[in-house]
């Protein structure tokens, strides 16, 4: 049962960030999450509390049309209170383009931390390693 509690607290952050629901997004997150998306943007990781996030995240999913996260393959291992799930991912982002194609996608692999919390698993960490991508970048904002 716990390795599907897991599962489900991962696909809610991306389920609530395509559909933009800001609060139920907060609510996956524990108080101080460390973000890596360094394959992407390089730079170095940060450590953010949930409103940071949403507040980033709002500023650019928010920018788009539509956005679809998938996740699949998740592999689960847990420690007592803590666990990680790795998953692979495809993001679709829609936004209209004067010039080049309305669509902009990237796959590769997420790496959840989590820890267990009086209310549920919640997201202690989150790597997000891109492997390949298709489309306009130029979408990003």
């Amino acid at each position: 049962m716990q390795r599907l509690d897991i599962i489900d607290t991962c696909t809610r952050m991306a389920r609530h960030a395509d559909q933009r629901e800001w609060e139920l997004l907060r609510g996956v997150f524990a108080p101080e999450v460390r973000l890596d998306y360094t394959s992407l943007n390089g730079g170095e990781p940060v450590t953010l509390t949930p409103e940071q996030i949403v507040d980033a995240w709002r500023g650019v999913l928010g920018s788009f049309e539509a956005t679809q996260h998938l996740l699949g393959n998740h592999l689960v291992t847990v420690d007592g209170d803590t666990a990680v799930c790795t998953a692979s991912f495809q993001a679709t982002h829609r936004k209209p383009a004067v010039h080049g194609g309305s669509l902009w996608t990237l796959g590769g692999i997420y790496r959840f931390d989590l820890a267990r919390s009086d209310t549920g698993w919640l997201i202690t960490g989150l790597v997000m390693t891109a492997t390949w991508g298709d489309g306009n970048r130029g979408l990003m904002p």
